[in-house]
């Protein structure tokens, strides 16, 4: 996440101040921005660090949520581990978090990368300040000792205490900081019930801030959006505004992407003002994202379905 120079951050940074359609926001009444960036090497961070150092220039809170799926995987290969991965009776996919996982987990999440991504950002003049979601207990939630699974087409427990479910954010921390001036750069692992870091999936770490905040949620990955046809990218679901809306969505979604409509109901539901999938690899991802760019998924998609509880 370094690969760029500062020389290169700040022409592009340039290039979005000169671009005055592409001002948003002086700040005031609008709500923050809580950015996921992925951490697939197929998601590139030059577009968006430009971007948050212009959307903080003018204004507007942001704060910043990334992933790191891609380095975890490297440095357990390198030391001879071999990642593990298991699908939900749902059909999601996601890591299986050993003692071993979790070892290399916390040496390369709130270690090398937030450290590598933050310096990245106050190279490009953001006054970034890195966080895990250990620190000032900024995560927590209670620990899983087992998930679902399925295997060769049945369904099974397999156990494992490494895990855990986010349900508390300290909005507190995040907004002294903000108030301060500063741009939080947030990591997992989070911190269970018991005191001890476990891991947590990014997009629905990024889903719970964003919820706690107000905030809206701009989750870059390395497609366009959402597509009706998973193979196609001419079919990207512009809006989802309705229960029916949504529901075609969900329907939609397929591998990662279903984690990440899964993480834009849970923000709504936890007070987010919109939620965004867009592509990281454009120049300028996040104000494109905020100007229409993506799939851009409301309050309004969930409505009913809340009525009905």
């Amino acid at each position: 996440m370094t690969g760029y120079t500062r020389e290169e951050l700040l022409a592009a940074h340039e290039q979005l101040v000169d671009n005055e359609a592409n001002l948003i926001t002086d700040g005031g009444s609008e709500p923050p921005v809580v950015v996921k960036i992925g951490g697939a090497k197929a998601v590139d961070p030059k577009g968006a660090v430009a971007d948050v150092a212009h959307l903080v220039a003018n204004g507007t809170d942001v704060v910043v949520v990334h992933g790191g799926s891609t380095a975890v995987d490297e440095t357990l290969e390198d030391l001879g581990e071999e990642p593990t991965y298991v699908e939900s009776p749902s059909g999601v996919t996601g890591r299986f978090t050993d003692e071993r996982t979790m070892e290399v987990f916390s040496m390369v999440m709130p270690g090398k990368l937030n450290t590598d991504l933050t310096a990245l950002f106050r190279e490009a003049g953001v006054d970034a300040l890195g966080l895990s979601g250990v620190d000032g207990g900024l995560l927590t939630g209670p620990r899983k000792s087992a998930v679902r699974v399925v295997e060769n087409g049945k369904k099974k427990i397999k156990r494992g205490d490494h895990s855990g479910k986010i349900t508390s954010v300290n909005a507190t921390l995040l907004e002294t900081l903000l108030d301060g001036g500063y741009t939080p750069i947030v990591t997992v692992p989070m911190l269970a019930d018991d005191g001890v870091p476990v891991n947590a999936d990014a997009d629905r770490a990024a889903a719970a801030v964003a919820g706690a905040l107000g905030a809206k949620l701009v989750v870059l990955t390395d497609v366009k959006g959402v597509y009706a046809d998973p193979d196609d990218d001419s079919t990207l679901i512009e809006t989802a505004d309705t229960p029916e809306e949504f529901e075609a969505l969900e329907a939609a979604a397929e591998g990662f992407m279903t984690k990440k409509v899964m993480a834009a109901k849970e923000a709504l539901d936890g007070g987010a003002a919109e939620v965004i999938v867009s592509d990281a690899n454009l120049n300028d991802p996040i104000v494109t994202a905020l100007n229409g760019g993506g799939t851009h998924v409301t309050p309004g998609a969930l409505v009913e379905a809340e009525e009905a509880d």
